[in-house]
């Protein structure tokens, strides 16, 4: 399957208190998606749930653990998960209610 390719990067700026890490080196990986995923962000903000930091941190999450699950779907972990987030998916794409 064609996918569109992505480079991830997570990096610890503080810890509970609000302190920098003593250390930290960044998660980086390489991940593919079937979908635009700046698009899938652009949509999900323009819905207004959230505001634009939390749209895009759900947005992006959404579509890195969809990716996974639709390509694991038999998979025991997603089997009893997948006919839900099917139906939370089709729920999200309808436009949001006033």
């Amino acid at each position: 399957m064609k996918q569109h390719k992505y480079r991830i990067t997570v990096e610890h700026l503080a810890d509970l208190d609000g302190n920098p890490p003593a250390s930290s080196t960044p998660l980086v990986f390489e991940v593919g998606n079937h979908d635009d995923i700046n698009d899938i962000v652009r949509r999900v903000q323009a819905r207004r749930d959230f505001d634009d930091t939390t749209s895009t941190a759900f947005a992006v999450g959404l579509k890195l653990f969809s990716e996974v699950m639709v390509e694991n779907r038999q998979h025991a972990l997603f089997t009893e998960l997948f006919p839900h987030f099917a139906a939370f998916m089709k729920k999200l794409k309808k436009p949001p209610v006033a």
